[in-house]
């Protein structure tokens, strides 16, 4: 019977390597690489994947703000607060509500473009992943996996999640200065200016070449080494958070450190995380709202709904030459500057778990199907009523290439202000090769940084 039962296993976890070797072999066919439908749409608005920007366009200087590649085309039509019912079943809730709320906004839409492209070690490793990666049993870990999209061949809103949570960033070091504001419901703001960089483990440990770890159990549950600090104005200068993040919760929680310049003391920081206040975010995000949702998704459930034709906003290189002054407007980032497209999403709904603790009770994502970012969330708090809605507008960095927001908005519906974060228009451009030292990612490092 041993023998039987030995033999039956061996033949099921044939036929399963079997059937992931077939699935493998549709990315780059008719999947793209990444895992997303290659095919276009019936009507043509959503036009087939045919490699993405892998190249950069006539004018753009290294170094230099990106070009954006299409900045001669105009809107196809504008939806505003009047006719936005013809349109709720392509928009996000919170951006149907804000439609209906600030008579100045309007979603100007434009030719569709999958302009998304990765480097050819990204892809490799998202093949890979198909028969690799594996999540733990209750979903809040990584078991194995490697550099690329974890679930290509995506079944469940949990296996959703960390395809957007693992996703392939810049690089496997980068530095990146930005700048956020937090508006008032007059207009008003104080710009915060901030640099952050890292080492994304996954995609090599940063001290070798992306594409070099051949499995996360290499990691000993840091994925990424994150530090971000404050560099202006003077009175918040020099407070410097430091974050290892973590693949799997079993194994360990996120680790975290702040140093605070008045003290000069590295303190541990174990709450930072869930729905903390975000850092020098005025009250209007919380700590896993940076990159739309971030950290553990211990305490929500999450399910896949039914995947959709959405407008989202799309190459937004635009928003990111506008001067702060023009595109933080009253009520709402300046319409102008932004430009939305249809694409196709997967919609993925959040909802806390029973005996869990957030001040929101559920969230509904939007997930770009070509970068398996979420590119746009809604909301709601302990009372059921929409709350806050979020956007990341896709742009490919074509220098790298990657897929990454242009900037993220957290707007509050209820208080009539809103959060503007990751701007870099006036800033350094980030730097995705980056040469930072995994020396200073210590607590012991925080002091000495703090006071150069």
């Amino acid at each position: 019977m041993k023998t039987l039962f030995a033999a039956v296993a061996a033949l099921a976890l044939a036929a399963s390597d079997g059937h992931a070797a077939n699935d493998a072999e549709r990315l780059g066919r008719d999947l793209t690489p990444l895992g997303a439908v290659k095919a276009g749409n019936a009507d043509g608005s959503i036009p087939a994947w045919s490699g993405g920007i892998t190249a950069p366009p006539a004018g753009y200087v290294p170094g230099g703000p990106l070009a954006d590649p299409f900045a001669g085309e105009k809107p196809l039509f504008s939806i505003t607060g009047a006719d936005v019912g013809k349109y709720e079943a392509l928009l996000p809730a919170g951006q149907i509500a804000m439609l209906k709320r600030y008579p100045t906004y309007h979603v100007d839409v434009y030719p569709s473009h999958r302009s998304c492209a990765y480097p050819k070690a990204v892809y490799d490793g998202t093949k890979r992943n198909v028969a690799q990666a594996k999540l733990t049993a209750d979903g809040k870990g990584m078991v194995d996996g490697t550099i690329g999209i974890p679930f290509p061949f995506v079944t469940t809103g949990i296996e959703l999640f960390w395809n957007h949570r693992l996703r392939p960033r810049g690089g496997f070091m980068f530095r990146r200065n930005f700048a956020l504001a937090a508006v008032s419901s007059t207009g008003d703001y104080k710009l915060v200016k901030m640099r952050d960089e890292g080492i994304n483990h996954l995609m090599g440990p940063g001290r070798r070449a992306p594409g070099d770890v051949e499995g996360i159990r290499q990691l000993q549950n840091i994925w990424i080494t994150y530090m971000a600090t404050t560099t202006a104005p003077v009175r918040l200068s020099g407070q410097i958070t430091l974050v290892y993040d973590n693949i799997d919760d079993a194994e360990g929680p996120r680790q975290a450190w702040q140093y605070n310049p008045g003290t000069r003391r590295v303190l541990r920081a174990p709450d930072l995380a869930f729905d903390a206040p975000g850092t020098n975010a005025d009250g209007l995000a919380t700590v896993d709202q940076f990159d739309v949702m971030n950290g553990s998704p211990e305490r929500y459930d999450f399910t896949r709904k039914p995947d959709q034709e959405a407008i989202i906003g799309y190459n937004a290189y635009r928003l990111k030459l506008m001067p702060y002054k023009d595109l933080l407007t009253k009520g709402h980032i300046n319409p102008a500057a932004l430009r939305y497209e249809r694409h196709r999403v997967h919609v993925v709904e959040a909802t806390l778990r029973e005996g869990a603790r957030h001040i929101y009770a559920k969230r509904v994502f939007f997930q770009d199907e070509d970068s398996w970012a979420f590119v746009a969330a809604s909301l709601y708090d302990t009372r059921g009523n929409l709350w806050r809605f979020q956007e990341a507008p896709v742009v490919n960095s074509y220098d790298v290439p990657f897929c990454g927001p242009a900037m993220e908005t957290s707007q509050d519906l209820q208080a009539d202000r809103y959060l503007a974060s990751l701007m870099t228009n006036e800033e350094k451009m980030p730097d995705w090769q980056a040469k930072v030292k995994p020396e200073d990612f210590t607590p012991d490092a925080l002091r000495a940084l703090g006071t150069r």
